[in-house]
């Protein structure tokens, strides 16, 4: 009697044959070889999860400088945020309820006044316009920015902007405003956070609002960042700046980014993604038996990054600068997929391009086009480490049934060494 069955497992056949006066279970040679490497390779992907995980959980989360990773040649400013350009202002609300919200709201303030009646020039940059940017048609419209900027969840923008109107309206001598132009980004952290429940509050915006402040500013699983992902790692808000010396006019240009997106990873040229074996695309071009990429395999996902400066700025060239965002960006392995939301703001503090609400002429002293080069420059290295900071700094997070581990530092570390990067002693 012959009985042949097919194992589930590979959809290997195993043929089972009995014996005459016993039953004898005969599998070929070459299938017991096949089975025998499939399961060395379960055990040694899930052993590597298991370390990567372990490793991930334990060791402390350091900064892209805590590496030997240094974007360009400028140095940083004092706290390497976008706060050290003077007058710009950080508040962050985390909401993480039960075990499903995991968001949160991240205000930045261009400047100690009210934003309405002293306004900033502005510009947008769209790399990819897959998202729900609130507010932007007027900035590309006008040129200026006429409130707080807010960063949430993306089912949440509407509830984040009439917030802000609520707070801006309620503000001194706003009593006969009747229009207002307020500014939402949004990324996807719908992964980690129950994001249909649309969990961001009014308290919550107002709290970000009113907390925000100058000097360093929280990064990874922290405020709008508290359940987005990138790179199949966990990140979330990460910040850099750049101080030009003062023969290329002494000025900061400083980066927040909300990192949400996906490619194939590299800091400061080292293929961190391959080696840790997570990247986009990897199920297609990886080909290997028992082999499924971790990362999201078509890298997609979004990316909000604002820009502040205090060089004197027309929007037009603030419109230059923010298209540099998207340099910083590819430096990390983002490739700007279809599903991608990349979107970076840019905005000038300086008092000589202010413009009076209701002001019936603007005279303004802006930086001619041939000093735009170094501020390029300062922002997009700041760009690049800026996302090396929202994924470093960033913890394992569990929510929403599922968890994203923290990139493993001790990995990194050693695939930096072997490509060449100096990194410092931990």
């Amino acid at each position: 009697m012959i009985y042949q069955n097919t194992c589930h497992y590979r959809a290997i056949k195993c043929e089972v044959k009995s014996c005459t006066g016993s039953i004898c279970n005969k599998i070929s040679f070459l299938h017991s070889i096949r089975l025998h490497r499939l399961f060395l390779r379960l055990i040694v992907m899930l052993t590597g999860l298991f370390i990567l995980n372990a490793a991930a959980q334990e060791e402390p989360r350091v900064r892209a400088r805590d590496l030997g990773v240094a974007p360009g040649i400028f140095s940083p400013g004092t706290n390497n945020a976008i706060t050290d350009v003077a007058g710009v202002r950080v508040g962050q609300v985390t909401l993480r309820k039960g075990d499903k919200v995991r968001t949160g709201v991240t205000a930045i303030l261009p400047h100690s006044g009210n934003p309405y009646r002293s306004r900033v020039p502005a510009a947008l940059h769209v790399g990819n316009g897959f998202g729900k940017f609130i507010g932007t048609t007027q900035i590309t419209e006008l040129g200026e920015l006429e409130s707080p900027i807010l960063l949430t969840c993306t089912l949440c923008v509407w509830k984040a902007a009439d917030a802000m109107v609520e707070w801006m309206l309620a503000q001194p001598d706003m009593q006969e405003v009747r229009s207002l132009n307020v500014v939402v980004g949004e990324t996807n952290d719908g992964r980690l956070n129950d994001i249909r429940a649309r969990p961001i509050t009014a308290a919550a915006v107002r709290t970000a609002l009113e907390s925000a402040k100058s000097g360093p500013v929280q990064e990874g699983s922290v405020g709008a960042g508290t359940g987005t992902t990138a790179f199949g790692w966990k990140a979330g808000i990460g910040t850099s700046s750049r101080k030009l010396p003062d023969s290329l006019g002494g000025f900061t240009v400083g980066v927040l980014v909300q990192a949400n997106f996906g490619g194939v990873l590299q800091v400061a040229g080292a293929p961190v993604g391959r080696e840790l074996d997570r990247y986009a695309f990897q199920n297609a071009v990886a080909a290997r038996e028992n082999t499924r990429g971790l990362a999201d395999d078509r890298g997609d996902g979004s990316i909000i990054i604002v820009i502040a400066t205090d060089a004197p700025l027309s929007d037009r060239n603030l419109q230059r600068l923010a298209s540099r965002g998207m340099m910083g960006l590819g430096r990390t392995g983002s490739s700007a997929s279809n599903g991608s939301g990349d979107y970076i703001l840019a905005f000038s503090t300086a008092e000589s391009v202010r413009r009076q609400f209701d002001a019936a002429r603007l005279q303004t002293t802006e930086l001619a086009n041939d000093q735009m080069s170094a501020v390029f420059q300062a922002s997009v290295d700041a760009v690049e480490e800026s996302v090396y900071n929202a994924l470093f700094m960033a913890t394992t997070e569990t929510g929403n049934g599922q968890t994203v581990e923290a990139i493993p530092l001790n990995q990194v570390r050693k695939i930096l060494k072997e490509h060449g990067v100096k990194v410092p002693t931990p």
